[in-house]
């Protein structure tokens, strides 16, 4: 069977043009992305690309539930043993922006493979990235209104306002309707579709009851372990029990694969070569028994006070059955605590203590979150500019050119710099700069690509029925010249992402949040000692990310090109 579909294949590329026109060997027509991500999809390199990204993009949504040091479960525990409530510390602590990226990262791709909606994949990739910048929205300007009403520098009328019980609701309702009316505007105005509408509203409701919600998340604490191992408590922790930014004193500068366990030992040879080099007095008999005395069980449960946090076992318990076991050896003791059970850093931990494996997680969404977001506002910016540019020409173009020349002036580094001095550093304030000054690329190719289209026939011809220019610029010339703008995209948020990871390098990112650059900058210690897992992990993340955007776009780039996809047919 095989070998007659690949002999019926050989037969339809090789009929002649005759033959074509008579209707033989004929296939559909497909449409122009179609046909190119079906090019890109065929190039390995673009394909590894894609994978990389969708790795990095699944730890961004789903990271605060992957790597967190709370509980999944938490079960107290009463004096007589039974167990007591139930809880959800994760859940608990989880912010309003981790709940609706969540909630897309589960809902977007079932909306794209459900098979009953009568919507082709571009409509519902388009209602999707809708409902998700209606999302973000929400949660910026919530976050915005929280902080306000409960900053410092607040009046206490405002923050007595920000305690009322209906104040939340109220807000989180205007909020939503505010959010909501451009999008809905949107699906009239532009689509004419009332079940977009009704889509838009929808997203406003379900937003609304998250936002509401996590409007004030619970605070970090990290003492579940004390609370377990003092038979307080009973968790069950997710894949990678450790949070981003939960620092532990004994595990700094820890290599892969360390466990407490480790800095327990560690502190126990250091405490033993001390004794033995301050005990000048001792003969060397003297010192050979001290590998066996008393002493090593009593610096053992002064070490256990900074352990017992880490472990979830109650550390004298261990001591306890160690002694009565009475290791013959220092080599026996050391395996003997060495492989005591405890949570483990599989890529090591940083100069605080920090687990880089699950900063690693979490950095993935300051990656995509600032690549997406800044080159969108790049690209809108471009587009707009570009347009007007490209489609009025004359003393428009002349004069928008020059503000054009003036933007590609500025270097983005440098001012990024300057604002982290003078601006809060966070993630918003960066996106904004970031896609602010980098926008001249997308402004210069939609210019090029409008003046080549408004002398077309069908723009003449929209023009001639009396069309709006709104819809002339925005529905007619922007679907056929948009295409290298989305091919430069793609560059764009690589460089973006290497700005965000030169700024964390130089120790000027957003504050409080993981990211790869800020790894890479401790990867040569406090004292200047390289750490080679500081170095590697972080550098081979930002390497792979930026070189996948960067396939993926000369994929792109090589399958809208003219030139070559005649030489292809």
């Amino acid at each position: 069977m095989s070998k007659n579909a690949d002999q019926l294949q050989e037969t339809l590329e090789a009929v002649t043009g005759v033959q074509l026109a008579q209707g033989i060997g004929h296939q559909e027509a497909q449409g122009f992305w179609v046909e190119a991500w079906g090019q890109v999809l065929r190039r390995p390199a673009a394909v590894a690309g894609i994978i990389w990204v969708a790795i990095v993009a699944f730890f961004a949504i789903f990271s605060p539930v992957i790597a967190s040091g709370h509980p999944l479960i938490a079960w107290s525990l009463n004096p007589d043993g039974t167990t007591g409530e139930m809880t959800s510390p994760l859940i608990n602590t989880l912010k309003a922006s981790d709940v609706v990226l969540l909630f897309w990262g589960v809902v977007g791709p079932l909306i794209i493979f459900f098979p009953g909606l009568k919507l082709n994949k571009g409509e519902r990739l388009r209602l999707i990235i809708a409902g998700a910048a209606q999302s973000g929205i929400m949660v910026v300007v919530a976050k915005m209104t929280e902080s306000y009403f409960t900053t410092r520098d607040a009046s206490e009328a405002i923050r007595d306002l920000g305690q009322e019980t209906w104040f939340v609701p109220v807000a989180v309702a205007a909020i939503a309707a505010i959010s909501a009316i451009p999008f809905i505007l949107i699906s009239i105005f532009a689509y004419a579709s009332w079940s977009r509408s009704a889509f838009v509203l929808a997203c406003a409701v379900i937003m609304s009851v998250l936002v509401a919600w996590k409007w004030s998340p619970e605070l970090n604490r990290y003492d579940y372990r004390t609370l377990e191992s003092n038979g307080e408590m009973r968790t069950v922790y997710t894949i990678v029990p450790f949070s981003p930014n939960q620092s532990e004193t004994a595990m700094f500068n820890r290599a892969p694969g360390s466990t407490p366990m480790n800095a327990m030992w560690d502190r126990l040879e250091l405490a033993q070569r001390v004794a033995a080099e301050r005990s000048a007095a001792y003969t060397d008999e003297e010192l050979a028994d001290m590998q066996v005395e008393q002493i090593q069980y009593d610096r053992l449960n002064s070490i256990a006070g900074s352990i017992d946090p880490l472990t979830s076992d109650p550390m004298s318990a261990f001591i306890a059955e160690l002694q009565q076991q009475a290791p013959a050896t220092m080599l026996d003791l050391r395996e003997a605590i060495i492989a005591h059970p405890a949570p483990s850093h599989p890529i090591g931990t940083d100069t605080l203590g920090q687990s880089v494996l699950s900063q690693m997680f979490h950095a993935c969404r300051l990656a995509i979150s600032i690549g997406f977001i800044s080159t969108g506002i790049a690209v809108v910016i471009g587009v707009i500019v570009g347009s007007l540019m490209g489609y009025f020409g004359g003393w428009v173009d002349l004069l928008l050119y020059r503000f054009v020349e003036m933007f590609m002036a500025i270097p983005v580094l440098f001012l990024l710099i300057v604002a982290a001095g003078v601006l809060p550093r966070n993630t918003y304030v960066m996106m904004a700069i970031i896609g602010c000054f980098t926008w001249t690329g997308a402004a210069r190719f939609i210019r090029a690509e409008f003046m080549k289209l408004r002398e077309t026939d069908y723009i003449q011809a929209a023009k001639a029925m009396g069309l709006p220019l709104w819809s002339i610029l925005f529905k007619h010339m922007l679907p056929n010249g948009v295409t290298p703008v989305l091919v430069e995209s793609s560059f764009l948020i690589a460089a973006a992402i290497l700005i965000e990871a030169t700024l964390s390098f130089l120790g000027l990112g957003p504050s409080g949040q993981a990211s790869w650059g800020s790894l890479l900058r401790n990867a040569t210690g406090d004292t200047g000692t390289f750490i080679w897992w500081l170095a590697i992990f972080p550098g081979a993340a930002i390497f792979l990310t930026t070189l996948a955007y960067n396939l993926i776009g000369e994929a792109l780039r090589d399958a809208i090109d003219p030139k070559l996809k005649k030489a292809r047919v």
